[in-house]
């Protein structure tokens, strides 16, 4: 029996295998890098051990110091939660041969669904349907194809390639990547399914030879091959789901597999499914199956008890459901930078109507699992997840109006995240009419629009404004009792100016009767960030609105005859607005800037903290619009950095392996038109 179980993994993932922990009487261990010090998932468990060092490299992925931890601790488990580890063969040997009990499958299967190939062919001959694949790029003339890390999932390594000019490149770019994020940098290419949907059953088994399917599940809503929404049990054509059962069981009984997995399949719109690859872990998606079973299973308890030894019953029904389960990533990605990933602090992190954390619940409502709270600092050592939450319902619509409600409501401060776009996707028609596969995000670029539509950013603003005004009031050590900005002869108006979400500069001029309420106002904006510098404000056209209330953290406004109520968080000069419409993030510009450095013309910024990982061009070469630069390297990910504009790259200030902070000046691109081709540097020289 297990009695003390160690963790190897951070985050959701740890909190989520704690949780059923407590409820079993299992004591943990949890182990952590330095830059996790501080966060929820070391608090709770009942031990906790450091690895020194930041990255996954140096930290999470370091076999020995696992080991090293567990035997310091007494812990005489070990569970690799659903990433870095855990579906390493040798760190699953290397487990069983120090005498622990390992949560998992058994080594030599994690190897043999480890390399995607090898799996493709053994379950080829259970009568797995297959797409056909190739190993090298010759000989390949049917396009589109995709480019996969052979020992790796989470959309790592993937890329689409839709003619011969790109694959090359492609293949290349997928082998770092793969490098990077999975220690193997093999690949192979399949052909690519248009339109195709990508659904997953969920297999358990036992070390007495039994295997058990528990339904199945549907991804198909994707970015960059990553999943963002998933749900159970999948709005699939009558009889789709026992054939995907009778498979995904074949398929796990010709691998003897122990414990939780996971056969995930590509569905083409024909109807046919072909195998993609078996999880041999837990998957990130779990919650959703959970929710439907009308026994409330917790997978993470089925892991332990068959762990240790249990058998799994000999019969059983739990593909039967109740209900429908959805759940969403909520991520830390930056949407006005084309989703790259975003860090910061969660200066607030509230999510209402949440029934569970981390567990099953009886009827309709909400499950929250997430890594952070209020405080978490997300750095770029780690995946860009934030939290995941699930809605369950007795159908699909009712249980994406519930998700999508609690997501807008939510007030999340500090990081950028993927809200917006959940929300959209939740709520678009298409989704509602099931009309969906792992291209719905190409083919539906509305989805990708802030909530709060941009004529409704100045009444955010003015808000903010008042909101402030309140706060000054409250804390004014004299004639507190006076309206902000009173005096007895009316003159100048009250002034505030904020940055936008989109860096846009908004200017609220605002006075307050004697009594309090709002006597006039008004709103200009302007490009903060114009080539030619700020452009004249544009008055904007104001609605009639009137005071209602106004508080440091709350404001209501009657606007047009309808109140509407906005909360107000303001944390230094960053002021967050949650509204009826939507959220906005703004800054308060002071009202008397100080002088700061000017940057050069051309200057093209690191987004977010990372590293340069490549750098493709030399100073003096000519280079024209969309061409890469650098690729810079962060939260696991490649961001390719490319010309704004046709030119000649006049600095590179930063060489292939250096660290950035965001604001660094990565390149300066000189586009004058009497820019002439100057003379290559030695890239050799640039470096030093």
């Amino acid at each position: 029996m297990i009695r003390k179980l160690l963790v190897a993994n951070r985050g959701e993932i740890a909190r989520r295998v704690f949780a059923t922990c407590r409820a079993l009487g299992v004591e943990t261990v949890a182990v952590h890098s330095d830059a996790d010090a501080a966060e929820p998932f070391v608090g709770e468990a009942d031990q906790a051990v450091r690895l020194p060092g930041a990255t996954p490299t140096e930290t999470y992925l370091q076999v020995e110091k696992i080991l090293d931890a567990a035997r310091r601790s007494g812990a005489d488990a070990v569970h690799p939660g659903y990433g870095f580890l855990a579906e390493n063969a040798e760190f699953a040997a290397a487990v069983t041969d120090a005498g622990l009990t390992w949560v998992g499958p058994p080594a030599k299967v994690i190897a043999a669904m480890g390399d995607k190939l090898a799996a493709k062919a053994m379950l080829a001959e259970a009568g797995v349907p297959m797409l056909p694949s190739w190993t090298d790029t010759d000989g390949i003339s049917d396009f589109p194809v995709l480019v996969k890390a052979s020992a790796g999932g989470g959309g790592r390594g993937m890329r689409i390639v839709r003619d011969a000019a790109g694959l090359a490149d492609a293949v290349a770019s997928a082998r770092r990547e793969a490098a990077a994020a999975f220690g193997d940098g093999t690949v192979f290419i399949e052909r690519y399914v248009e339109r195709g949907r990508h659904v997953e059953v969920q297999i358990f088994g036992d070390t007495h030879g039994t295997v058990h399917v528990l339904g199945v599940r549907e991804c198909s809503i994707q970015r960059r091959h990553q999943k963002i929404i998933e749900e159970a049990p999948g709005d699939l054509p009558p009889g789709l789901h026992d054939r995907l059962h009778e498979t995904a069981m074949a398929a796990g009984r010709a691998v003897d597999y122990v414990g939780a997995g996971t056969v995930e399949f590509l569905l083409a719109p024909t109807g046919e499914f072909f195998f993609l690859e078996m999880n041999t872990r837990l998957q990130v998606e779990h919650p959703v199956t959970e929710l439907v079973t009308p026994v409330g299973l917790d997978l993470v308890r089925m892991q332990l008890l068959v762990a240790e030894g249990a058998p799994l019953p000999a019969h059983h029904h739990y593909p039967a459901t109740r209900g429908y389960a959805i759940e969403v990533r909520l991520c830390a990605e930056e949407p006005a930078q084309g989703w790259r990933p975003a860090t910061g602090t969660l200066h607030r992190f509230s999510v209402p109507g949440v029934d569970r954390e981390f567990g099953w619940i009886q009827r309709a409502g909400l499950r929250l699992d997430s890594g952070v709270v209020e405080g978490s600092v997300v750095g770029v050592h780690y995946d860009s997840l934030l939290a995941k939450l699930i809605a369950v319902a007795p159908t699909r619509s009712e249980a994406a109006r519930a998700l999508a409600g609690a997501l807008a409501r939510a007030e999340i401060h500090g990081v950028a995240t993927n809200r917006d776009l959940l929300v959209r996707v939740l709520r678009s028609r298409e989704f509602a009419a099931g009309e969906i596969d792992t291209g719905f995000l190409d083919r539906h670029p509305e989805v990708f629009a802030p909530l709060l539509p941009a004529d409704q950013v100045p009444l955010t603003a003015l808000a903010a404004a008042l909101a402030g005004a309140a706060h000054r009031r409250s804390t004014a050590p004299v004639l507190a009792g006076l309206p902000s900005g009173w005096r007895n002869v009316a003159a100048f108006p009250q002034v505030a100016r904020f940055a936008g979400p989109d860096g846009t500069e908004i200017e609220i001029r605002y006075r307050l009767d004697r009594t309090g309420g709002l006597a006039e106002w008004s709103s200009t904006s302007a490009a903060s960030d114009s080539a030619d510098g700020p452009e004249a404000p544009e008055p904007g056209v104001e609605p009639s609105v009137a005071l209602v209330e106004a508080t440091p953290e709350r404001v209501v406004l009657d606007v047009d005859g309808v109140r509407r109520a906005y909360r107000v968080h303001r944390v230094g000069s960053a002021v967050f607005v949650d509204g009826p419409d939507g959220a906005a993030s703004l800054a308060e510009l002071p009202r008397l800037p100080l002088p700061t450095a000017e940057v050069a013309a051309g200057s093209l910024l690191a987004p977010l903290p990372g590293a340069v990982t490549r750098v493709h061009v030399q100073v003096g070469q000519r280079v024209t619009a969309g061409e890469p630069l650098l690729t810079l390297e962060a939260m696991k990910l490649e961001h390719p950095v490319l010309a704004p504009t046709d030119g000649v790259v006049a600095e590179l200030p930063v060489p292939a392996g250096g660290q950035v902070q965001t604001g660094a000046v990565l390149a300066v691109i000189d586009s004058s038109p009497a820019t002439g081709d100057l003379e290559p540097s030695n890239p050799e020289e640039d470096s030093r």
